[in-house]
C-alpha cells in the first residue's frame, strides 16, 4: 500500500482542517515546501496536495506554494482543488504535478474526465469527496444527488490512474477510516483506490489492509501525521507487508 502524507494549502500555508470546514484551521506549517521536504526525508515516495482556497474558487490559488513544493522534492506529488479544465490540467502536468486529481468537475463534466485520462494515461485521478454517501463538490460546499459507487462506475473503463475516497465527516478529525466505504467503492470498480479521511493510527492502515475484497492501493495521512499519531517509519514498513 502507498502511503501519502496530505499537504493542504491555504493562504500559502500548510494546514489542517475539520471536516473540511474552511473556518476550523490549525496551521502546521508557514513552508509548505519545508513540509515537503520533511516528508521526503522520512521516505514517503508520494506527496497529496490539495488547495483549498482553489476548490472553493474553482481556479487554481496556491500557485507559488505548489511550484516552491515541487522544485523542494523529487517524490511525484498528486495535485487537486480546483482544477477544472483541459488547460489547468495540462498546465501543471508541464509544471512538473505527476499526477491531477479532478473532484467537483468529475460530477459535472464526466467526459472532460475521460478526455483527460485519454490524454496523459495514468497521470489523472478523480476525488470522490463523500457526506454520507453522496458526492460533494465545490470545496466541500455543495453535496449532489451522485452516490459515491456510482460516480465511481462512471469512469470504469476511463483510464483513470485511481480514485481517492473521502469521508468528509472524518477528515481532520482523526476518528478512524470508512473502511466500509473505502472497500464498498474498491469492490465496485477496478479501479484502484485510495482511502482518505480520518486515519488515526496504525491500527487503521492494519484494518485497511487486512479488509476482504479488493486490495486497497493506497492511504492519504493528514492530521495523525502532524500530531505524531502516527510514526512515519512504523507505518511506512506496515505498509509495506
Amino acid at each position: 500500500m502507498i502511503l501519502y502524507p496530505a499537504i493542504d494549502l491555504k493562504d500559502g500555508r500548510c494546514v489542517r482542517l475539520l471536516h473540511g470546514d474552511l473556518n476550523q484551521e490549525t496551521v502546521f506549517n508557514t513552508s509548505p515546501a519545508d513540509q515537503a521536504e520533511r516528508f521526503q526525508k522520512q521516505g514517503f515516495t508520494w506527496l497529496h496536495v490539495v488547495d483549498l482556497n482553489g476548490a472553493v474558487e474553482g481556479r487554481s490559488v496556491n500557485i507559488e506554494a505548489v511550484e516552491a513544493i515541487l522544485s523542494a522534492v523529487s517524490i511525484p506529488v498528486q495535485l487537486g482543488g480546483g482544477i477544472r479544465t483541459l488547460a489547468q490540467i495540462e498546465a501543471w502536468i508541464e509544471a512538473g504535478v505527476s499526477r491531477v486529481i479532478l473532484g467537483t468537475v468529475a460530477v459535472q463534466d464526466p467526459d472532460l474526465v475521460r478526455t483527460a485520462a485519454a490524454r496523459w494515461p495514468e497521470q489523472i485521478a478523480v476525488g470522490i469527496d463523500a457526506r454520507d454517501g453522496m458526492v460533494a463538490t465545490g470545496g466541500w460546499l455543495e453535496t449532489s444527488s451522485v452516490g459515491v459507487v456510482d460516480l465511481a462506475r462512471r469512469f470504469e473503463d476511463a483510464g483513470v490512474a485511481a480514485l481517492i475516497v473521502t469521508d468528509i465527516g472524518r477528515d481532520g478529525a482523526m476518528t478512524g477510516v470508512n473502511v466500509d466505504q473505502v472497500g464498498e467503492t474498491a469492490d465496485a470498480v477496478s479501479i484502484p483506490v485510495i482511502a482518505s479521511g480520518g486515519v488515526a493510527s496504525l491500527g487503521d492502515i492494519e484494518r485497511l489492509m487486512a479488509r476482504p475484497g479488493v486490495p486497497i492501493a493506497g492511504c492519504v495521512l493528514g492530521r495523525s501525521l502532524y500530531e505524531g499519531a502516527i510514526d512515519p517509519a512504523l507505518a511506512l514498513t506496515l505498509a509495506a507487508c
